[in-house]
Parts: C-alpha cells; sequence; structure tokens
C-alpha cells in the first residue's frame, strides 16, 4: 500500500510502514531521500510498533484525509 497523503500533497508515490513519535506509534510514509517522516498516513496513534504494524497489515486503521 501507499500513502495517499504522500502522494496527493507532496508527490511521492512511497510505501506505508509503521512510524514513531513522541505520541506513539502511526501508520505513515517516510521521505524516499533521506527516511524522515514524510506523512502520518492513520488517524489513529498506537501503543507498540508491533500494534501499528498489525493495524497496518489488517487494514485496522483510518485514513486521514489531509495532513
Amino acid at each position: 500500500m501507499y500513502g495517499k497523503i504522500a502522494f496527493e500533497y507532496f508527490g511521492h508515490h512511497v510505501e506505508l510502514q509503521p512510524m514513531a513519535s513522541a505520541r506513539g506509534w502511526y501508520v505513515g510514509t517516510a521521505d524516499p531521500l533521506d527516511g524522515t517522516p514524510l506523512s502520518r498516513e492513520s488517524l489513529e496513534y498506537f501503543a507498540t510498533e508491533e500494534a501499528a504494524t498489525e493495524a497496518l497489515n489488517t487494514g485496522a486503521w483510518t485514513q486521514r484525509a489531509h495532513p
């Protein structure tokens, strides 16, 4: 799966992955050039990397409409 926000707002067609932030883990994308966070795609934050990975793999997350 690819990041909708990353593509629509930043023009990058990049794969979704679990990403970490100070608020927790989320489904997002990383900049293809330097690996820094590009977009937070999920509305939810998850307590662990495993929970974010599970949500991504099962589709148990909500796509954000905009950044």
